[in-house]
């Protein structure tokens, strides 16, 4: 089963070798292997992923590397690194993915039927929202199937820098890719404390006010830490962090013991769902941000891909219209 029309693809990858692609005898089961091993950096567990046994993994390996004509990847450790070669193969595996799952979707988009893998990485606040679109989404295609990925910001940079996915959700998209970025709704930021803290029943808060108060943040590089270090910064003034948290869950559960206060999106606090916080009415709060839905600007989106960004901008003005988020303004 040779690779037929992808030659050329492939073969752009490796234009500076000095072996012709022509004579690889490569399969697309040996790529999919190949793409597990980059994935979970075994070879026993490229063999789990792909759903075959360990031998046989090897053995697709080994002759995928005698295909190749060079070795693509030592085992140092129990660990695997790539070597030069199959880095590039790396690559022209991935984009050989790439081209393969949007011609199963344009294909089942010619047949009139609504169905495919629709993947979709998102960071960890878009849980909040997300699934609900994805659901309403999903419930007129039965015969669409979603992978979705939430993980903090940089994870989800990174499986945008690696083109895994359809779409990518998030609120502050890296201003180093060339990317198509598309607002679809806002991401409000508010302070929230507990309901007894000395401010809570004041009319307005002033900066000032709160240079002995701790802080409870997110993890550096999240879009919600980016945001209140810019707020901070422009304002020159140096809050006093007590720790960072990766989960907002665990930022309002430390917020509600009285550790501090923290700033978090207004997403994470749909009213009536955390009754012992309140948001102060700081200066400059709500801070204004958008959730952003996210693809390489290269990438020409699947008809699937396509349809369920449309859905995605349609149903979020249900959610702003239903003013379901505290601190949301018009």
């Amino acid at each position: 089963q040779l690779l037929g029309p992808y030659f050329e693809l492939v073969k752009g990858y490796f234009k500076n070798t000095t072996y012709s692609i022509i004579t690889m005898n490569v399969t697309f089961r040996q790529l999919q292997l190949f793409r597990a091993l980059v994935s979970t950096g075994s070879i026993s567990g490229a063999a789990k992923e792909a759903n075959v046994t360990q031998p046989t993994a090897s053995v697709h390996l080994r002759d995928l590397s005698e295909a190749v004509g060079l070795p693509l990847y030592e085992v140092i450790g129990r660990k695997v690194f790539l070597t030069e070669a199959g880095r590039e193969l790396a690559k022209a595996a991935r984009g050989v993915q790439v081209e393969w799952d949007s011609f199963e979707q344009n294909i089942q988009a010619l047949r009139g039927g609504e169905s495919g893998l629709l993947k979709v990485s998102m960071v960890n606040t878009a849980q909040y929202f997300a699934p609900r679109l994805l659901g309403s989404f999903c419930a007129s295609r039965p015969g669409v199937d979603v992978s979705m990925v939430l993980l903090n910001r940089d994870g989800v940079i990174e499986r945008l820098r690696q083109n895994h996915d359809d779409l990518y959700i998030m609120s502050r998209p890296p201003a180093d890719l060339a990317l198509s970025a598309t607002a679809f709704m806002p991401n409000p930021l508010v302070v929230v404390a507990p309901a007894n803290h000395r401010l809570a029943k004041q009319p307005a808060v002033l900066l000032n006010e709160l240079g002995d108060v701790r802080f409870i943040t997110r993890e550096r590089g999240s879009g919600t830490r980016l945001a209140a270090d810019d707020y901070f910064r422009q304002r020159g003034f140096d809050p006093s962090v007590r720790f960072e948290l990766g989960s907002n869950e665990a930022i309002l559960e430390a917020v509600a013991g009285g550790m501090g206060i923290a700033i978090v999106s207004a997403h994470s606090i749909r009213k009536g769902s955390h009754p012992e916080l309140v948001t102060l009415p700081l200066e400059g709060f709500p801070l204004q941000s958008s959730w952003q839905i996210v693809h390489p600007s290269g990438r020409r989106l699947s008809p699937l891909a396509a349809a369920f960004k449309a859905h995605l901008i349609s149903a979020a003005k249900e959610i702003v219209g239903a003013r379901e988020i505290v601190g949301l303004v018009s």
